[in-house]
């Protein structure tokens, strides 16, 4: 008898065509509830606040599909200033929707 392990085919396995397909991730930094008017009066230079701070969790979305949860860093190397995401929690893709 096979063992059930061994003849699963992992997601990230070279022979399953889809993962070479690139997708699109958001990253949501948070979000601004201005009223209309405030809004349309904003211009150049102006602050738009969010209603969270620069070292909390940043949510990942394929879709609107939330993905993964992490922190903000500079990126180091050839990029520096370059900002990147560094994971701290991954959502369960397959639990119930």
């Amino acid at each position: 008898m096979d063992d059930p392990k061994q003849s699963a085919i992992p997601a990230s396995d070279a022979t399953n065509p889809f993962t070479g397909v690139p997708i699109e991730i958001n990253v949501c930094v948070g979000k601004a509830r201005p009223l209309i008017r405030d809004l349309v009066m904003l211009g150049e230079n102006a602050l738009l606040s969010l209603d969270s701070n620069v070292d909390d969790p940043v949510d990942l979305y394929v879709g609107d599909r939330l993905i993964a949860r992490g922190l903000l860093e500079e990126k180091e190397g050839d990029h520096p200033g370059r900002l990147a995401v560094r994971l701290t929690e991954i959502i369960d893709l397959q639990g119930p929707s």
